[in-house]
């Protein structure tokens, strides 16, 4: 029997998005790779699985990406900058915490514009906004951050080196060459609205809504019709995802085969 280099998620609620990408990536490049979705309660318990079965990958999901910054060997600088870690690799019981969040969004941005120089105005700063804020700034954007919470909006621009204003600056959208929703407003469980009112929006704008359930955001929908460039958050999934590939296996991740399994479990 040919061995089989296992590679996984540790969420509280696993997906079958991560797996489906994974899964397709391995079987286009004929790789004796399988992807496991785990359900974890304890996450000191799930790292210690990872070292003991010589798991080589795992993606982190909610609540556990600041949870285990601890309890790897090593942090790679941004992600110990962001201060999150969504992806693990393994290297003979090494463990290094990497995050690939602001690689998807950078690279799902920059498949339309590029991001240097570009005015980029962020709502939220949870998270994802934190890791979107960094790659922005590492890009050469020139960010500036909307929030409710105004002191959580002002320590993360002070330590991108952006600014921070409330969630009122939405509705100076047009101000901006690039608008990234990285709130959970637009989400179908949570609040099916636009954070951004519609007539905010110009044409020529980029529009990026990291929300992916579902796909076509009320934002999007908006931006869409008053000609704006619309950007899924399925994008910043695949290719964060595709960074974690690359990561996992040493190899290009095959981005059309990875696509094709998102989009069928979107």
């Amino acid at each position: 029997m040919s061995l089989v280099t296992l590679c996984g998620s540790l969420s509280l609620h696993p997906s079958p998005l991560g797996a489906s990408m994974h899964e397709a990536g391995y079987r286009a490049l004929g790789l004796a790779f399988r992807y496991v979705p785990f359900a974890v309660r304890d996450i000191g318990g799930a790292i210690a699985g990872v070292r003991a079965l010589g798991i080589r990958g795992a993606g982190v999901s909610y609540p556990y990406k600041q949870r285990v910054m601890p309890l790897v060997d090593a942090l790679d600088p941004l992600a110990q900058r962001i201060g999150a870690v969504n992806t693990i690799v393994n290297d003979d019981g090494r463990l290094t915490g990497f995050n690939t969040d602001w690689v998807g969004a950078v690279r799902a941005l920059e498949e339309v514009r590029p991001l240097s120089g570009a005015r980029l105005l962020l709502l939220g700063a949870g998270g994802a906004g934190r890791a979107i804020a960094y790659g922005a700034r590492e890009h050469g954007a020139l960010v500036t951050i909307a929030n409710r919470d105004a002191a959580k909006a002002r320590e993360l621009a002070a330590a991108v080196g952006g600014e921070a204003q409330g969630l009122g600056e939405a509705s100076r959208a047009a101000d901006y060459d690039v608008l990234v929703n990285a709130t959970p407003i637009g989400m179908q469980d949570v609040d099916a609205r636009s954070p951004v009112p519609p007539a905010a929006i110009r044409a020529g704008l980029v529009v990026m809504d990291i929300v992916y359930k579902p796909v076509e955001t009320a934002l999007l929908a908006d931006a869409r019709a008053r000609g704006a460039v619309v950007v899924h958050g399925g994008r910043m999934l695949l290719h964060q995802a595709a960074r974690q590939f690359e990561l996992y296996t040493g190899r290009p991740a095959p981005l059309e085969a990875m696509d094709t399994a998102l989009r069928a479990n979107l």
